[in-house]
């Protein structure tokens, strides 16, 4: 006996309520429910309530249960084929939006306005140019070409065709735009045809701007290097939201305004991650250390937690500083997190501590990562280098071939700068040659440079000279460089002129490489040599780079240069260079004058390197830190003859051990002895 009709109304209202209200439906066996309801009540024959349960299973991504379904219906009309095609467009299922189209046509079903935007977008998807054409040519026969929401897709499609004249006819032909259709052309000029000047034009017409359009052209500014523009759009804009902050704060960080970013990252009255890892990467690309951590704490202070791109981005800026004691607290309130060390922050983590030459955490840091990638590898690799452990270095490569981790360029630039420090020839040689047939790598520009370093060092220059003559590359400034720097250890004048020679030609404005030849000519008593040197250097207005030299006391980072008094302890300071002084004059140390300007009188030239920016450091860490503290000096520049001498003695008339990392590597000193042996 059949139910009352009206109850069967009032489960037809019920099921059609249900199809209404997606909340409701969140799981497949909800699906199912509801799919038993349509059965009962005789709406899946319905082309409405087919159409919304679609509408529900493409929700949850269940496209192949709603084709089921739809399969089961007699005469699906337009409303049903559309939402099954809208659907399938919707999971980013092109190629399913195009049969289904195709059976639609099969089907005697006319396509109308709304078809067409979907199978318009499974083509620029696809990419299938031609496909896409001919579906503007039937939206044009059907009368639907003008139409806002067609319009809209097929400028989208022609700008990821990459065809700007197509772009610009579809748009100009269309009588009424909304604000999407806007968006899409100005979204063409300024991400994919990079043409601002278009782009600034065509926003000026816009007739109704909103927070899109304005953050589209202040993007597309920043985009193209037109970071003043970037901000006079910003300003203009009447509304702002976070994104557009944070897109300035991004335009300032990388224009390296660093007073300006601090000051609109202060005016901001919201800001999120995103704002405080951009001013505190900012300040720490400008080398302030002291300021990125007190954003740091002033973070935390604002009960927001830092996450892996904060604390890579501080630890890099200790590593950059060799600030050991901030690296440390920062590493404990990683420990403090209670979650396992990953790749990037286990990475960062031993990195910093390589670079500030606290090389026995570092391995303990890398054997407690749950994760090693060839990144965390290499650093470990490149660390024990810098440090003067070259077989440690090599262990670790040995230890990650064993572990079947495939090393990259990194890693072999790593392995070879370790052969370099100790004068490995031979391993150096089979890894640089072996590179390729094991490992599949070719040698780059560095590679090459390396073995050039590490041939010249051991006094094999005909051989690095030959390298250099046979590389498959034109020659590098690293790599005449490193023959000029070998030529400067063994007195080769004529060898180090052919240096030079290149050297000029490809950088004549590093008046480093001038400056090394002026000591060459120096060291072999050539003083009419040393002056045209002197002469080309002033006459190009080329100098040599500024000394500086840094130290940590207390988490706070203290600069030093040349001679400077500017330091608020600047009397102790040099109290304490005149104590060293009389302490190495005792032990017999006599200053290495040769390389000081040779119009200079031989005892303002023993004045002029008693006040090297590494021994004003290490001064002040003489009198600041702890006896039993190791005193830990980052320089900017190569540490000079006499300061490696002078380190060595220092280190034994004051008991302490004193580390030194130069632009190329780090010297322990302990004892009266370096870790390098000399070799540097």
């Amino acid at each position: 006996m059949n139910k009352p009709s009206s109850l069967l109304c009032q489960q037809k209202n019920f099921t059609l309520s249900l199809l209404k209200s997606p909340h409701k439906i969140s799981t497949l066996n909800h699906l199912k429910s509801l799919h038993l309801h349509l059965i009962r009540t005789g709406l899946n024959h319905s082309n409405y309530a087919i159409g919304n349960f679609i509408t529900r299973c493409a929700c949850l991504g269940l496209m192949s249960y709603a084709h089921q379904l739809f399969d089961k219906m007699l005469q699906p009309n337009s409303f049903v084929w559309n939402t099954l095609i809208r659907g399938y467009q919707q999971n980013q299922l092109p190629k399913h939006t195009l049969y289904c189209f195709d059976q639609m046509r099969v089907n005697n079903v006319q396509p109308d306005r709304f078809t067409y935007p979907f199978v318009i977008r499974a083509c620029s998807d696809l990419h299938e140019f031609e496909k896409g054409k001919g579906f503007h040519g039937q939206v044009f026969k059907i009368g639907v070409n003008l139409d806002v929401f067609v319009g809209t897709k097929l400028i989208e499609f022609y700008t990821t065709m990459g065809d700007l004249n197509m772009t610009k006819r579809v748009f100009e032909g269309m009588k009424d735009k909304d604000e999407v259709t806007w968006y899409a052309m100005l979204s063409s000029y300024v991400n994919i045809f990079n043409d601002m000047g278009k782009a600034r034009d065509l926003f000026e017409k816009i007739p109704c701007k909103d927070v899109v359009i304005w953050h589209t052209m202040i993007l597309g500014c920043v985009k193209a290097g037109e970071l003043e523009a970037a901000k006079e759009y910003f300003d203009r804009a009447p509304v702002k939201d976070l994104l557009m902050y944070n897109t300035i704060l991004g335009c300032l960080a990388k224009n390296g305004e660093v007073e300006c970013l601090l000051r609109f990252f202060r005016e901001m009255t919201c800001r999120d991650l995103v704002s405080w890892n951009t001013v505190i990467g900012g300040v720490v690309r400008d080398g302030r250390i002291n300021e990125a951590m007190r954003l740091f704490y002033e973070m935390q202070r604002v009960n927001l937690s830092p996450n892996d791109v904060t604390l890579a981005s501080l630890l890099s800026a200790c590593a950059q500083a060799g600030a050991l004691d901030t690296g440390k607290r920062l590493h404990s309130y990683i420990d403090r997190r209670g979650s396992e060390l990953n790749a990037v922050i286990g990475t960062a983590l031993l990195d910093m501590y390589c670079k500030c030459g606290d090389l026995e955490t570092a391995a303990d840091v890398f054997n407690k990562m749950s994760e090693r990638d060839v990144v965390a590898w290499s650093a470990m690799i490149m660390g024990s280098s810098m440090n003067g452990q070259s077989r440690t270095a090599l262990n670790f490569f040995y230890r990650m071939k064993d572990e079947s981790e495939r090393p990259n360029d990194a890693t072999i630039l790593g392995v070879l700068s370790a052969c370099v420090h100790a004068g490995l020839v031979d391993e150096g040689r089979m890894c640089f040659y072996g590179m390729s047939e094991e490992f599949g790598l070719t040698p780059k520009l560095e590679h090459y440079g390396c073995m050039v370093d590490l041939l010249g060092r051991a006094g094999l220059l005909d051989d690095a000279y030959n390298l250099i003559q046979s590389m498959p590359y034109e020659p590098h400034t690293g790599s005449w460089g490193a023959l000029l720097g070998a030529c400067k250890i063994h007195g080769n004048v004529e060898l180090a002129e052919k240096a030079i020679e290149h050297l000029i030609q490809l950088d004549l404005d590093d008046g480093g490489y001038l400056a090394i030849m002026s000591n060459i000519y120096a060291n072999a008593g050539r003083w009419e040599d040393v002056s045209k040197i002197r002469k080309l250097m002033k006459e190009k207005g080329i100098g040599k780079s500024r000394g500086i030299s840094s130290i940590e006391v207390n988490g706070v980072i203290h600069e030093f240069g040349v001679q400077e008094k500017k330091h608020t302890q600047a009397r102790e300071i040099y109290d304490m260079i005149d104590e060293i002084y009389r302490r190495l004059k005792r032990a017999g140390h006599v200053a290495s004058t040769r390389e000081v300007f040779f119009d200079v009188e031989e005892e303002e030239k023993e004045k002029a390197l008693f006040f090297h920016s590494e021994k004003m450091a290490v001064a002040f860490g003489l009198i600041a830190t702890d006896k039993t503290a190791i005193i830990r000096v980052v320089k900017n520049l190569r540490i000079c003859p006499d300061c490696h001498a002078a380190m060595k003695l220092i280190s034994a008339s004051f008991e302490r051990e004193i580390v030194i990392r130069d632009r190329h590597r780090f010297h322990h000193f302990k004892n009266g002895f370096c870790s390098c042996r000399d070799y540097w």
